[in-house]
């Protein structure tokens, strides 16, 4: 089968396509024709090892896994002797965790991994991708607890975080005000923020509105300087976050009565199957920048480490 394949950490051009040896699945286990995935901010951190941490659990001089890529839509092509919940020619969409490997055209998976039906009424490109954003967002906003009526600032809000977490955060029943470029205004209202600020026009901090839950998806604000914006016992997601921002977020638990929350995610299916109910119910859209070939995967990954895609870009495979 094709893949994208990389044997050392560096820039776009460490990644190229070859063959390599099509996967078989174990008893439990699907095999997946993927169809479409996607290029993430994770994709590209890992692909050059920044931060440096990350060579202490992926590899310290090369990269133990070879096959980037975490997010997925496709055709269940073959099962395993004991799946029971899903059958050959189902088409499905989900998220590989840290096993990676959907820049390729097979993957196999648990049947109990991040995976559900794909939405009948959107495409491939659209269900591939949900997952990176719309997990991220989700466990942030179930481990905050939004109730409705909360205020909720969502800082780079047309990126594939933000973009999920406006969504998310307006299902929950919050009141969301969403900051971004003049050029995505029209876009972050468009997935139902109640109130958008243009950050090259309007520093939020300086406005004297507080919130309940600031959530910076993009690492774009000084946490020292934000705080004053969040309310008494509010909490700031950091789900960008470094090092830096990890310790900050330590000594505001410590020292005041608001929180903040970082750290990897975590996710199941239930996760994929409620963003499934969202996008079925009308409240949840995908948002697509750019489409590319996996053979364009490089062009992929510059792309999107300049930092102004608006949601998603999406790789087409099959």
């Amino acid at each position: 089968m094709k893949a994208a394949v990389y044997n050392q950490y560096g820039p776009p051009e460490v990644l190229h396509v070859k063959q390599v040896e099509k996967p078989i699945p174990n008893k439990n286990e699907i095999l997946l024709k993927i169809i479409a995935t996607a290029v993430n901010s994770g994709d590209c951190r890992l692909r050059k090892a920044d931060p440096f941490a990350v060579r202490f659990i992926f590899g310290l001089l090369i990269p133990k896994i070879k096959i980037l890529g975490s997010v997925f839509s496709g055709q269940v092509e073959r099962v395993g002797e004991e799946v029971k919940h899903f059958k050959v020619g189902d088409f499905v969409f989900g998220h590989s965790d840290m096993s990676f490997g959907t820049y390729a055209e097979y993957k196999c998976l648990p049947e109990n991994a991040s995976i559900a039906l794909k939405p009948a009424a959107i495409s491939h490109n659209e269900a591939a991708v949900i997952p990176f954003g719309g997990v991220t967002a989700l466990h942030f906003i179930k481990k905050a607890e939004i109730k409705p009526e909360q205020k909720v600032l969502i800082v780079g809000a047309s990126g594939a975080v933000g973009s999920a977490a406006v969504q998310i955060a307006k299902a929950y029943g919050a009141n969301v005000t969403g900051v971004c470029s003049t050029t995505n205004m029209a876009l972050v209202t468009s997935l139902g923020a109640d109130k958008v600020i243009d950050y090259t026009k309007e520093d939020f901090t300086q406005n004297g509105e507080t919130y309940d839950v600031i959530f910076d998806a993009v690492k774009a604000i000084a946490v020292s300087q934000s705080l004053k914006s969040l309310s008494k016992n509010g909490i700031m997601i950091l789900s960008a976050a470094g090092m830096s921002e990890m310790f900050q977020g330590v000594w505001i638990a410590i020292t005041s009565s608001k929180k903040v929350m970082t750290g990897v995610i975590s996710h199941t299916a239930a996760d994929i199957i409620y963003l499934k109910e969202l996008i079925e119910a009308g409240k949840f859209k995908p948002v697509i920048d750019k489409s590319y070939t996996l053979e364009q995967i490089s062009a992929a990954h510059s792309y999107v480490e300049k930092g102004h895609k608006k949601g998603n870009v999406v790789i087409t495979i099959n």
